[in-house]
C-alpha cells in the first residue's frame, strides 16, 4: 500500500465497488431502526445493528467481536486490524450504532425506509451517523477483497448508546475494557468533514476539534404545603420559577478559545469579512444554523429544560423540581459551576443528573494536515478548518485515555442544503453523491495516515 497521498491511485473498480457498497450499507443500516429512547425497553436496535456490522465484516474474512455492555439489549463491535508499522500509535475509528426516535408522521419519506428520492437516501441516521458506519464498512470490505494492511494499527469500534449520555456505551468500554484501545494515540468519527457552500471554489470543512463539556442539573425547591386558596408566602413553585428565570436570563461573558479564534479568523477570510463572533445574527445569515454552533461556542451556556411540580390545581405542592442544559467551555467548567451556584442562592438544592468532560486537541498536527490534504485531492475548493462542537460525542470518552479526537466523517454537501438542519431533524438525508466523496477520503485518509 501507499505510504502517502503522493503514491497512492486508487483504481476504477475499487472506487466503483466501494461507491455502490456504501450506498447499500447505508440503506439497509437505515431499515434497521435502533432508537435511542433511554433505559427503556423500546431500546433494542442496537443488538441488530452490531450484529449487522459484525457480519458485514466477518463476510470477507474479518474476526470482530461483538460484547455487550449493560444488558444483553446494549451491544458494541470492536475490531483491530493490525498495522504494518509496529511503532506507530494506533488509529481508533469510531461510530455509534444508535439513532435518535422520530415520528414517521412528520417525515415526508419513512424514517427507517432507507429510500432514496431525488439523489439523497433519507432516513434517521442518514448523517447521524449510519453514513459514517457505513463508509468505515465500505472501506473495510474494500481492503478485505484487495489485500490490504493500514500503516498503523486501526481499532474499530461501533458503540451503543451514544444518544442518551453514553453510559452504555463508549464510556462503559473505556472504563470497562481499556484494552480495547491499547497503544492508541488519535482517534476519528463524528462530527467534521462535512462542507459549507462560501461560492463555486471555496468550501469550509469543519473538522471538530474541540467540545464543550456537560452539565446537566436538576433543581429542587422544598416548601411548606397547603391549600391553593389560601394565601401562601412560601410556595415551592414561585421560588423555582424565580431561580429558573434567573438562569435562563443569565447573559454568559465571551470565551475565547484556541479553536474558536481559529475558526472565526478562517470564517472572515472565506468571506472577505470580519467576523468576531458578536454577532450571532450575523454567523446565522452566513453559515445557518451552524452560525448558531459558533456562538454557543463563545461562552458557557444553561438552558432550562424541563419543570415539575404539585398534583392538584388547589394544592400548593411541598417540592418542585426544574433541570437545566448546561454546557461548558473547555477551561471555563469552574466559571460555569461557581456561577450556577450564585445564581441558585442558597435555598435551592443542586444535584448533577450527567457531568462530562469539555475537550480540545491540537489542530497543528500531521493527521490535521492530511485530513485537508485528502479533501483537497477530493475537491480542489476545499479548505479544512477546526471547530468546536456545543454538543457531546463519543470522543469525550476516548479523550479519558489519552487519545486526541478528531470528527472526520467526510460529506460533500450540495450548496444550500443545512447539515446541522438535518442532524436530529425531520426529513434526515444524505446525497449519495456526498456519500461517494466521503467513501473515497476516508479510503484515502486511512491508507495514507
Amino acid at each position: 500500500m501507499s505510504q502517502g497521498l503522493a503514491g497512492f491511485v486508487l483504481s476504477e473498480s475499487s472506487r466503483t465497488a466501494m461507491e455502490i457498497d456504501v450506498v447499500t450499507l447505508t440503506q439497509e443500516l437505515i431499515r434497521i431502526d435502533s432508537s435511542n429512547w433511554g433505559d427503556s425497553p423500546e431500546t433494542m436496535g442496537e443488538v441488530e445493528v452490531a450484529e449487522y456490522c459484525a457480519h458485514r465484516l466477518r463476510e470477507v474474512g474479518y474476526n470482530p467481536q461483538v460484547y455487550s455492555t449493560t444488558s444483553d439489549s446494549r451491544r458494541g463491535v470492536h475490531l483491530r486490524i493490525p498495522g504494518t508499522d509496529p511503532n506507530a500509535g494506533a488509529l481508533v475509528v469510531h461510530g455509534h450504532l444508535d439513532v435518535v426516535p422520530a415520528i414517521a408522521a412528520d417525515w415526508t419519506h419513512p424514517p427507517f425506509g432507507g429510500e432514496i428520492h431525488d439523489g439523497f437516501i433519507w432516513g434517521r441516521g442518514a448523517v447521524d451517523m449510519k453514513d459514517m458506519d457505513a463508509m468505515i464498512l465500505a472501506v473495510l470490505r474494500q481492503w478485505a477483497r484487495e489485500g490490504i494492511r493500514p500503516r498503523r494499527d486501526l481499532i474499530i469500534a461501533f458503540f451503543p448508546d451514544e444518544e442518551a449520555g453514553m453510559h452504555h456505551g463508549s464510556s462503559w468500554v473505556v472504563a470497562n475494557h481499556p484494552e480495547f484501545f491499547a497503544g492508541a494515540t488519535e482517534a476519528i468519527g463524528e462530527v467534521g468533514g462535512f462542507s459549507i457552500t462560501v461560492h463555486d471554489d471555496l468550501r469550509l470543512y469543519p473538522i471538530q476539534t474541540a467540545e464543550k463539556g456537560i452539565r446537566w442539573l436538576r433543581l429542587r425547591a422544598a416548601a411548606r404545603a397547603g391549600h391553593g386558596s389560601m394565601i401562601h408566602t412560601d410556595n415551592a413553585v414561585t421560588e423555582l420559577a424565580r431561580i429558573v428565570t434567573r438562569i435562563g436570563d443569565h447573559k454568559w461573558p465571551v470565551r475565547r478559545t484556541r479553536t474558536v479564534d481559529a475558526f472565526l479568523a478562517e470564517l472572515s477570510d472565506a468571506y472577505g469579512v470580519e467576523i468576531d463572533g458578536s454577532d450571532t445574527d450575523e454567523l446565522v445569515s452566513k453559515l445557518g444554523t451552524l452560525g448558531l454552533l459558533v456562538g454557543a461556542t463563545l461562552q458557557n451556556t444553561s438552558n432550562p429544560t424541563m419543570l415539575n411540580a404539585g398534583y392538584k390545581v388547589n394544592v400548593i405542592p411541598s417540592e418542585a423540581t426544574a433541570y437545566v442544559d448546561g454546557r461548558v467551555l473547555p477551561g471555563f467548567e469552574s466559571e460555569f459551576d461557581q456561577t450556577i451556584r450564585e445564581l441558585v442562592g442558597k435555598h435551592i438544592d443542586v444535584e448533577s443528573v450527567s457531568s462530562d468532560i469539555a475537550i480540545e486537541s491540537s489542530f497543528d498536527t500531521a493527521t490535521f494536515d492530511l485530513m485537508a490534504s485528502v479533501l483537497r485531492h477530493e475537491d480542489s475548493g476545499a479548505r479544512a478548518v477546526p471547530y468546536m462542537i456545543s454538543g457531546g460525542t463519543d470522543a469525550k470518552a476516548l479523550s479519558k485515555i489519552s487519545i486526541d479526537c478528531y470528527g472526520f466523517s467526510p460529506l460533500r454537501m450540495p450548496p444550500g442544503l443545512d447539515y446541522w438542519r438535518l442532524f436530529h431533524g425531520v426529513d434526515e438525508r444524505v446525497p449519495i453523491d456526498g456519500l461517494h466523496f466521503g467513501v473515497r477520503a476516508l479510503d484515502r485518509f486511512l491508507r495514507s495516515v
